[in-house]
Order: C-alpha cells, then structure tokens, then sequence
C-alpha cells in the first residue's frame, strides 16, 4: 500500500476515535441542534487533551525509534566486520595450504633410494 494513503488512512482514523470519544463524553443533551457551552468547552478540552497525549507518545516512541535503531546499525556494523575479518582469515589460509603443497615437492624433503631386491642382495654382501 502507498504510504501517504496508509497515513491519511491512519489520520482518519484517529480522527473518527477522537469525535466518537469526546462525543460521547461530552454531549448528553439531544434536545437542541446547536452544543450548548458547556459541550463546546467539553470537546475542546477532550481533543486538547488527546492531542497533548498523542504528541507524548509520539515522541517516546521517536526517542525509543531511534535507540533501536542506533543498535540495529551497530548490530550490523558489528556483524559485517565479523563477516570481512572471517572472508580475511579464510582467504589467508589458503596460500597457506598451497605453500604447504609446495613444500612436499621440494628437494628439502630427504630422499628415499629405492633398490631392487637384486640391488639389495648385492648390497648386503
């Protein structure tokens, strides 16, 4: 859904909640078309009051909105520097065991003479 329908939907019905609860907290007397004073006193300080406590909640939950969100970006900071040293250590490793391939072919490695038993027999006397 858009996001600026999802708002003005989200506004209306605030709205709606607000005229029905400081409706009928408010006006009692259906005898007359006009609110008297007292109702128009009433609903004024009914949505003042809701307004006010709406604007505190609003920014509680920015403040709290925004510590979740400083962990979240740390969180993530945090794993894709455990993500890259991991990538790091892993790309070392791998020369490491092609150096130790190397080593085995190289002429370090002591000799082995091999005989046949002929060879041997000869050797021995």
């Amino acid at each position: 859904m858009d996001p600026q329908i999802r708002n003005f939907r989200d506004f209306l019905q605030l709205y709606n909640k607000i005229t029905e609860l400081c409706f009928s907290h408010c006006v009692d007397n259906f005898f007359s078309r006009e609110t008297s004073r007292e109702e128009a006193a009433c609903l004024d300080k009914c949505v003042q009051k809701f307004t006010r406590v709406n604007q505190r909640i609003m920014n509680v939950y920015v403040e709290v909105q925004t510590g979740i969100n400083e962990r979240r970006v740390a969180e993530m900071e945090a794993q894709a520097q455990s993500q890259t040293l991991a990538s790091t250590e892993q790309q070392q490793a791998i020369p490491t065991a092609n150096q130790s391939d190397s080593f085995a072919d190289s002429n370090t490695m002591p000799q082995i003479e091999v005989k046949t038993p002929q060879e041997a027999d000869n050797a021995v006397r």
